[in-house]
This record gives structure tokens, C-alpha cells and sequence, in this order.
């Protein structure tokens, strides 16, 4: 994990001053995730560079308190994010503050710089830093969410680091730490003079505290008292943050089973129990079947569900059951509804067919709902690179167009009427991020 830092204000190793570390030497410093080393690959008297370089320790990870990252092999500890900013501010905590004993004046001066990440999240970068008088200028790295990100611009150094040991996590999406009450006064601090009027404040909060309601609302009030803003400003910035589209996903599933009136459900491709805890809770459903061709996630249901504490009157309203949805199996015929919720993407197309013969044939529920992703919603997702698909499972993900063609073959074949629903934000041009065709069987049948 690596950051370099280029000044060419004459005398350019003045830089050191600044940052309390000498050019002529290379400092190695112990930090919770690994070791931090300083050293400057050029010092002259025309220009200087700084690079601070974190070695990480997967065993001190895995020792971490409270680490999301702890017990997986992923890329995120060696890309810059919070492990970096936690470096950052151990090691030039004080040039941070802009204190400077020997060159008082030339701390608050703005000096032009040039910081270069060369494996950074880069989707929100020029969004973020653009505001605060940086150039952005990116290379990505292939179909990877990571680019080689340079900063150029005229800051105060200890504005500069500031802004990167706020916005490295937030362009990360996440941290490796418990996220506390403490992160508020951490945030207020390093943004102190420059976060209040940052157009995009209320996103900066948000990621950078893990998205804690609690604490972003904190936050955001005292901003609001250091910027002036109006009151009513202040009641749109601390509105109900949106609805997950998980949340939003299930929630339109189970208004359109109810409006089926449906007593019997079949949740096939279960997966992990999510829509079953839901519906279990609603009573007019007597009878819930969860179906999933893994029987890892059927335990992993059975758990969620808490099926060994359930209640006798609970409990014999469900069923989990192992089954392939692209076999026929009469064991799930006379069902009043089906919902298929962001399962058919995981298909292989050319096994579609048995699916729908499996489901629309042999099962023949009144009410079928099929829910999938949108994919002229992606290029909307903050953090989806472009081209890539939602889940690495996923086997293709269908425009609006495809979807309709899909699902009005298979009611036109199968004897049933379709409409289609949108589920989450609508986009003018793209539609909503879900899309759900709400299948009913036809009188003829």
C-alpha cells in the first residue's frame, strides 16, 4: 500500500520540515495493521517526494479488533482505504495539525503538491476531490473498482492530508475498524474548514461513518452549526436515509403476494432464508415451502430462521426443501404463489427453458413473481466498475427489453398474463434498479 507525495516549493526539501521526517533518512514506524515506512525517493533542492509505504501484516489483521476483513483473503488491505489513513495519521499526525516549530509560516501556506495512490477506488475520486482544488487524473486497472489516482493542486499540507485521511476511507466504502461514537469528533476534526462546504458533505458523513444513522445525524448537525445552515437545508441533509433495495425488493414481494391473496408460498432458490423470515411474520400465509439447491444455504435458513426455538405453531408453517429448479418436482405442484427473487440471473441461459417448464408446467402456482437486476441501471451504482455485473454468480443481467421478451414468451407459452413492476429509485432514462414481472394464471386454466 502505497503513497507518494511531490512538492516543487524551492527550497523543495523544506518538505521535510513539514512533515518531522528528515530526508536523508528512511523511518520505519509499528502500526495496529503492519509497518509503516518513510523514505524520499528524491530530495533536492528543486523538487522532493515523500513515500509512505504500509507494509501489512495479515496476522496483525486477523488479530484486530472488530476487522470485517480479518478472516478473508481479499484485495481491500492493499489498496489505499482505511488501513492507510490510519498510517497516515500515526505517522504525520503533527504535520496533520499544521504545527511547525522551525517553519511556522511556510504551515500555512499552500505549496504545490502532487500525491499519487496507485491502488485507490477511484469511482467517486474527481467527485470528491475536485471541490477542494485538486486535479484528478486516473489510470485504471483494467475491469478492477482500483486505479493509479494523482492529485495535483496548490494546498496547505496539512489541508492535503486531511483530505486524504477523511476521503481515502469514503472512496473505500468501508473500514477495517469498529466504527464508534469516537469517529464523529475524528471526522469534525480532520474536516474542520473544509468539509461544512463540500457539496457533497451528507455522502463524505455517510461513508465515512459506516452509514450509522445515529452518528451521521450527529455529525451532520454540528456542520450545520459551523456552516450556518438553514434550518429547513438541515431537515432535507438529516431526512430518512433511503431504503435498502433489499428492503425494497422484499417489501414489493410481499404486497404482491397479499394482493394475489395467496396463502401457500413456494420462495424457490431460497437462498439464506431472507424473504422467509419476512413473510413467516405475516399470518395470513399458512403455508411457506423454501426450495434451494444448496443445502448449505438450507441450514444457513434454518439457523436465521431460528427453526430449533421457533414456536410448534410457527414451525409447521415451513418447510425447507432441497430441489433444482430446473427439475420437475410435483412436490411443489398446488401452491397459490412462487416467488423467484433475484434468481433466474444465476441460471445458465441455456437452462432456462427447464426452469420455466419446471416452474410454469409442473408447479403451476396461480401467482408466479420473478424479480432480477436491471442492467441499465448499473452505470448508477457508485461502486460497480463499468461492464461488470452485480455478483460474480450472476449469469447475464437483462435490459428492461430482454426481460419483457423473456417473460411474455413464457406467459404467452404457459397460459398466463404478465405486468411489470419497478422496484427502487427510477432513473428518467435507465428505469429502477429491479425490475419484477408478476405472472396470473389465465381463466383457461
Amino acid at each position: 500500500m502505497l503513497l507518494t507525495m511531490t512538492t516543487t516549493h524551492q527550497p523543495a526539501t523544506d518538505l521535510g520540515h513539514l512533515l518531522h521526517k528528515h530526508p536523508d533518512r528512511a523511518q520505519s514506524f509499528s502500526t495496529s495493521s503492519g509497518t509503516a515506512h518513510v523514505f524520499y525517493p528524491k530530495a533536492t533542492h528543486e523538487e522532493c517526494t515523500v513515500a509512505l509505504l504500509l507494509e501489512v501484516d495479515p496476522v496483525a489483521l486477523v488479530r484486530g479488533p472488530g476487522s470485517t476483513l480479518t478472516q478473508y483473503v481479499n484485495d481491500r488491505p492493499y489498496a489505499a482505504g482505511s488501513l492507510l489513513t490510519v498510517a497516515l495519521g500515526s505517522v504525520f499526525r503533527t504535520a496533520m495539525n499544521g504545527r511547525s516549530e522551525s517553519y511556522p509560516e511556510l504551515a500555512k501556506t499552500a505549496i504545490p503538491l502532487v500525491i499519487r495512490i496507485p491502488a485507490l477506488p477511484y469511482k467517486l475520486a474527481d467527485r470528491l476531490f475536485t471541490p477542494l482544488g485538486w486535479t484528478v487524473d486516473t489510470t485504471e486497472h483494467g475491469d478492477s473498482r482500483y486505479g493509479d489516482v494523482t492529485l495535483t493542486g496548490t494546498v496547505k499540507l496539512s489541508d492535503a492530508l486531511k483530505h486524504l485521511y477523511v476521503l481515502l476511507p469514503v472512496l473505500d466504502g468501508g473500514k477495517h475498524y469498529w466504527v464508534a461514537a469516537d469517529e464523529v469528533d475524528k471526522l469534525l476534526k480532520a474536516g474542520d474548514g473544509w468539509l461544512a462546504g463540500h457539496p457533497d458533505k451528507e455522502l463524505i458523513t455517510s461513508r465515512y461513518l459506516a452509514r450509522k444513522r445515529p452518528l451521521v445525524l450527529s455529525a451532520l448537525e454540528r456542520l450545520a452549526e459551523v456552516d450556518e445552515v438553514e434550518p429547513e437545508e438541515l431537515d432535507n441533509a438529516l431526512a430518512e436515509p433511503k431504503i435498502s433495495l433489499a428492503t425494497q425488493r422484499k417489501e414489493a414481494v410481499i404486497k404482491a403476494v397479499k394482493e394475489a391473496r395467496a396463502k401457500r408460498v413456494l420462495d424457490l432458490g431460497c437462498g439464506g432464508g431472507a424473504l422467509l423470515r419476512e413473510l413467516v411474520k405475516e399470518p395470513e400465509f399458512t403455508e411457506l415451502h423454501g426450495v434451494d439447491v444448496s443445502a448449505k444455504a438450507l441450514q444457513e435458513a434454518a439457523r436465521k430462521l431460528h427453526l430449533d426455538r421457533m414456536s410448534d405453531r410457527l414451525r409447521e408453517r415451513i418447510t425447507l426443501r432441497q430441489s433444482a429448479l430446473t427439475y420437475a418436482d410435483t412436490e411443489l405442484a398446488g401452491y397459490d404463489a412462487a416467488v423467484l427473487m433475484e434468481v433466474v440471473e444465476h441460471v445458465d441461459p441455456s437452462r432456462l427453458p427447464a426452469l420455466e417448464h419446471s416452474v410454469f408446467v409442473v408447479a403451476r402456482p396461480a401467482t408466479v413473481l420473478v424479480t432480477t437486476p436491471n442492467v441499465e441501471y448499473n452505470p448508477l451504482f457508485e461502486t460497480l466498475p463499468e461492464g461488470q455485473m452485480r455478483h460474480s454468480d450472476h449469469r447475464f443481467e437483462w435490459t428492461r427489453a430482454e426481460f419483457q421478451e423473456w417473460a411474455g414468451g413464457v406467459a404467452s407459452r404457459r397460459g398466463y398474463t404478465v405486468r411489470y413492476v419497478p422496484i427502487g429509485p427510477e432513473d428518467a432514462e435507465r428505469g429502477a434498479p429491479t425490475q419484477m414481472a408478476v405472472f396470473s394464471l389465465g381463466d383457461e386454466n
